[in-house]
């Protein structure tokens, strides 16, 4: 049970949209699940003074997603508030013998508490109870510290997709005003913007799609060994690893996320049909159920990052895929191309002539509304319900296309589906 829900969760983590359907998800989907039978998810405020109960399973929680008499606790204060000021878990053996106890709902006799940590900043803790005296071990602590890592690293990632898009909405308005001001300027100025806009957010977009594929890699291999342990002692060894990969993730995604100008891709020689083969292989569950490629013979090497280019490929599918949702062929077709200057009419940006790799992906579903044509590529806009995506595949993509030097271009057909070519340039 407890490999399974980790893994569960370790997948279900990436599409969760926002703090409460997180802190929710944890206390009822993965607390309660790994039989700690009652559970309280603290959140800290932005001064980090106070923790406010958010989240609950148990006694605190009969009725859904309602918590009776919520407690405030200020930090330092009980046992808590004092794991929120140490930034240290703790297990409490015998709750009567511990003054800083503070009786809550239903008394106890043991508790475990671990804080939630961000870049430094204990944000929440999550604590469980027990009515028997030392209910909790080292095990449980292990096994909550890792849920409590992964927990941080998705909300230090909420936080940086909130504080892009509020930059994003600011550049937007931004130039909205400067257009009204400057009208004879207001291409020129609407080119700019559209650059320095998508290259910043595909740096952010490309570099969270990598770190995070890298890190459920990481843990969903830890994972698998623990069932392959031979002894109680590699369990904890593995659950150990998938912890420290876990609790790394919050240092990646600041690093990620830092002031860097640019994302350190590779430039390596690299056959996309080779790619697109391969891609389609290990993502059968994941892709439409029919298939149809058209790949050249005689295919030009290109240079690109590998693993860039395979997470905006599969970007690329899995929206065609969404796009037909009763079924329908995806149709890839790679060629050989010489590209003029008189060609750039239509692409994301103008590319210099010469000899380029051209990939077409096209669905047979409803297509791209005329209307939403000039936004598709736009940060966090998606025509997907609330908690299905979050809008920034399509970005990641043109961001990527852009700093390899290439570009991309939608051809809508309402009554066909939607066609998107990207054209690489070659070695």
């Amino acid at each position: 049970m407890t490999l399974k829900t980790l893994n569960t969760f370790a997948v279900d983590v990436i599409t969760l949209p926002d703090e409460e359907e997180l802190f929710w998800y944890v206390a009822q989907n993965v607390v309660g699940r790994l039989q700690f039978l009652d559970c309280v998810i603290y959140k800290a405020d932005e001064a980090g003074t106070e923790l406010t109960q958010v989240a609950a399973l148990g006694a605190k929680n009969p009725y859904d997603r309602e918590i009776l008499n919520p407690l405030k606790i200020p930090f330092g204060q009980g046992i808590t508030g004092g794991v929120a000021q140490s930034k240290t878990a703790v297990i409490i053996e015998d709750l009567l013998k511990d003054q800083a106890y503070i009786p809550d709902s239903e008394p106890a006799r043991s508790e475990i508490c671990v804080p939630l940590v961000s870049q430094g900043r204990v944000v929440g803790v999550i604590d469980s109870e027990h009515t028997e005296i030392a209910a909790f071990d080292q095990a449980d602590l292990e096994v909550l510290t890792t849920v409590a890592a992964m927990t941080s690293a998705k909300l230090e990632l909420l936080a940086e997709v909130s504080r892009s898009h509020k930059q994003y909405l600011a550049l937007k308005e931004s130039h909205k005003q400067l257009s009204e001001e400057i009208q004879n300027r207001a291409a020129l100025e609407a080119e700019l913007f559209n650059v320095r806009k998508m290259e910043a957010v595909g740096q952010l977009t490309g570099g969270v799609a990598q770190e995070v594929n890298k890190l459920l890699t990481v843990i969903s291999g830890k994972v698998e060994f623990v069932g392959m342990a031979e002894s109680e002692a590699q369990v904890q060894e593995y659950l150990g690893e998938a912890h420290t990969a876990a609790a790394r993730a919050a240092n990646d995604i600041l690093d990620l996320t830092g002031p860097s100008p640019r994302l350190d891709l590779a430039d390596d020689p690299t056959n996309l049909n080779t790619m697109i083969t391969t891609i389609c292989a290990q993502n059968r569950q994941r892709l439409p159920g029919d298939i149809q490629m058209d790949l050249v013979e005689d295919m030009l090497s290109i240079e690109v990052d590998p693993t860039a280019a395979e997470i905006a490929l599969v970007n690329l599918m899995i929206n065609a895929r969404d796009a037909m949702p009763h079924g329908g062929t995806l149709h890839i077709k790679t060629e050989n191309i010489e590209h003029g200057i008189a060609d750039n009419e239509g692409l994301s940006k103008n590319i210099a002539p010469g000899t380029y790799v051209k990939l077409t992906v096209r669905d047979e579903g409803e297509g791209i509304p005329p209307e939403a044509l000039d936004q598709i590529f736009d940060p966090f806009f998606t025509t997907k319900p609330v908690g299905a995506g979050t809008g920034l595949g399509l970005s990641m993509v043109l961001g990527f296309m852009q700093q390899s030097g290439g570009a991309v271009i939608a051809k809508p057909d309402v009554s066909q589906g939607a066609t998107f070519e990207l054209y690489f340039p070659t070695s």
